[in-house]
């Protein structure tokens, strides 16, 4: 007899009841549209009392999925455009000095002679002026005043310095400037060139598996399902009801080691680093790292707070689309801020992301509600209120939210050699040609149609390789608890 049709996605239905990998049913699998829609009572014997188990789905809903050749993925980001520089001192008359780079092979200061420039201190005091003279070794940077104030005004232990334009006398000329000390001169001012900056990140996947072992002697679980093709012959597909624990718990395990996930870091002996395991960056990690954190959000504050969240993203990239998933706690509090918002000058509501259409924002389980010239929409995020994960945890360890921009990011991509546009947050995973690595899925053993061993048992394994990709992480927000 020959090979049944239609063929129902992957599986093959066989013409007997034999255990083949080919036409073995998996009911947790979101591609296999017959199972989902033509066998849904499989489950009508038991009772989901924590509801809806599964955790995965928000990755799905903010990001993307791209395979990757390599065991790094590498991006650069792009430094601001204007030159300033936070945290200045001064010794009093004319000399200000820029701290010293974090990162090495940095010239410490690029501000040209000729260049005007503003000095603002934390308690309001303001100074502007144009630069005489600049060391780019040593940071200095010499400031005649414009007016009859003096550097004296400004705090000399911490200031701002920032460069708004430029001024040459009348019939100068400008020259690229050499390392070291820098002159001013009435007809030659030297120039110091500013090269493009870019600040490199990178992740690395990690490998993620599972398996589930059922032996041969219990192999009555199975169920048969017969099914009839257009033609009138039929064939059987079988099952394995419990595989779908370990099936679902491994996606579950896909996202949350996307969030989750920590960089292995050299300690020392007994560290794991030096076991060998390199770990990856999740999205908790990025954004502690190089994004804002929040603590105590709270409806008490309500609106200053949430108000000062965007004074900050305002000076960082201003993504006017944003998505927040929060805790229940959390999302409370973003309902009594909002409710004694008045529409019109202080906010309303937003629906842009969803095409404009309030139904289906609700549909997809999100509320949208506008504040100065941002959008957000924001939904309740299960893993952040799961007993069994973040949900049981309070205080400062305690996570209630995440701010993510909603779109694309430019970034220089190092294979490329070019700049390319991606999702601020996205998976990356191992494939070729031969194999792709997103998720796998295989039976081994000598049970279940599987006759690749004499182990009495049948053996489903799970395999994915991946890791996340947080771009622009400047413009995340993290909110933590009290």
């Amino acid at each position: 007899m020959g090979i049944l049709t239609p063929q129902f996605g992957s599986i093959v239905p066989a013409p007997n009841q034999q255990l083949l990998a080919s036409n073995y049913l998996s009911f947790t699998d979101g591609n296999n549209d017959f199972a989902q829609q033509y066998l849904p009572e499989i489950y009508e014997q038991e009772v989901e009392r924590y509801g809806n188990r599964t955790l995965s789905g928000f990755l799905r809903m903010v990001g993307a999925e791209m395979p990757m050749t390599s065991d790094q993925v590498v991006w650069s980001e792009q430094n601001r455009l204007h030159i300033a520089y936070d945290n200045c001192t001064h010794n009093g008359t004319r000399r200000v000095t820029v701290p010293a780079p974090t990162s090495p092979g940095v010239t410490r200061n690029v501000i040209s002679p000729g260049s005007t420039v503003v000095l603002l201190d934390d308690q309001g005091a303001e100074l502007k002026g144009v630069v005489t003279d600049s060391d780019t070794a040593n940071g200095h940077v010499d400031v005649a005043p414009y007016t009859a104030q003096t550097l004296a005004s400004i705090n000399a232990n911490k200031f701002k310095i920032f460069v708004y334009g430029s001024e040459f006398l009348k019939g100068a000329s400008t020259s690229n400037a050499a390392a070291g000390a820098i002159t001013g001169n009435t007809s030659v001012q030297p120039q110091i060139t500013v090269t493009p900056a870019f600040q490199q990140y990178n992740n690395s996947p990690i490998i993620i598996r599972n398996v589930y072992t059922i032996n041969g002697s219990d192999m009555a679980q199975i169920g048969w399902v017969e099914v009839a093709t257009e033609d009138g012959t039929t064939g059987y597909l079988w099952y394995l009801k419990a595989e779908s624990e370990t099936r679902l718990r491994f996606e579950d395990y896909l996202e949350m080691v996307c969030v989750e996930g920590e960089k292995a870091v050299n300690i020392g002996a007994g560290d794991a680093f030096a076991a060998g395991f390199k770990g990856t960056e999740g999205l908790f990690a990025a954004i502690s790292t190089r994004g804002n954190v929040e603590v105590g959000f709270s409806a008490a504050s309500g609106l200053d707070d949430f108000d000062a969240i965007l004074k900050n993203l305002d000076t960082q990239g201003a993504i006017e689309e944003n998505m927040l998933f929060l805790q229940r706690s959390t999302a409370l509090d973003f309902d009594n801020m909002l409710s004694n918002v008045s529409y019109g000058s202080n906010g309303g509501t937003a629906y842009g992301l969803f095409e404009n259409s309030e139904e289906m924002a609700l549909n997809l389980g999100f509320s949208g509600f506008r504040r100065g010239s941002y959008d957000f929409y924001k939904t309740d995020w299960k893993y952040l209120n799961d007993a069994s994960t973040r949900g049981a945890i309070d205080g400062t360890q305690s996570i209630e939210g995440v701010l993510i921009p909603a779109g694309t990011s430019t970034v220089y991509d190092q294979i490329l050699g070019t700049n390319i546009r991606r999702p601020f947050l996205h998976v990356r995973y191992r494939a070729s040609q031969t194999e792709d690595r997103r998720m796998k899925s295989w039976l081994t053993g000598s049970a279940g149609g599987a006759y690749t061993s004499n182990l009495d048992a049948m053996e489903v394994n799970f395999l994915s390789e991946r890791c996340l990709v947080t771009q622009a992480a400047n413009n995340f927000v993290l909110f933590k608890g009290i």
